[in-house]
């Protein structure tokens, strides 16, 4: 879906829910063959059994790229993004695990290097099925100013 925000229509304070998804044996094995990382945290139950954590957990990056695909369900054709901050992996994520998020505008700012743009804060907090925050974030965004 498509749908045309400029930087005046976001409200500070507002916030909407994903759904959710299953974190799945799968996902642990295709995202350490696209990033290479096989640390035995997230590939070796019986190394993982021995710490206090006792099973795998979920790569932190993999988390991530799914508690942010979760959010991608609008095209806004007056922004795009800049990237993240504060980037935290607040608790871990085991298989069988469901997450969703929640996003948040934090704040708006001007754009120094962009007079017909703001930036917009998103916060971005990922929880799982106890709704607790197992990750966090913000999302800056380069958003439009309304013409005219």
């Amino acid at each position: 879906m498509e749908q045309t925000t400029y930087f005046e229509d976001y409200e500070i304070g507002s916030s909407r829910f994903t759904s959710g998804r299953t974190i799945t044996e799968t996902d642990f094995v295709v995202h350490a063959g696209h990033t290479g990382d096989f640390f035995p945290h997230h590939m070796d139950a019986e190394f993982m059994k021995t710490t206090p954590f006792g099973q795998r957990i979920a790569h932190g990056t993999l988390v991530f790229s799914v508690g942010v695909g979760l959010t991608a369900s609008v095209i806004n054709p007056a922004a795009f993004s800049y990237g993240y901050d504060r980037l935290r992996f607040i608790k871990p994520v085991f298989i069988g695990d469901t997450i969703r998020t929640r996003t948040t505008i934090a704040a708006k700012e001007d754009d120094t290097k962009r007079p017909n743009a703001g930036r917009v804060i998103e916060r971005v907090e990922v929880l799982n099925q106890r709704d607790e925050v197992v990750l966090a974030a913000d999302h800056i965004y380069i958003v439009e100013r309304r013409p005219g």
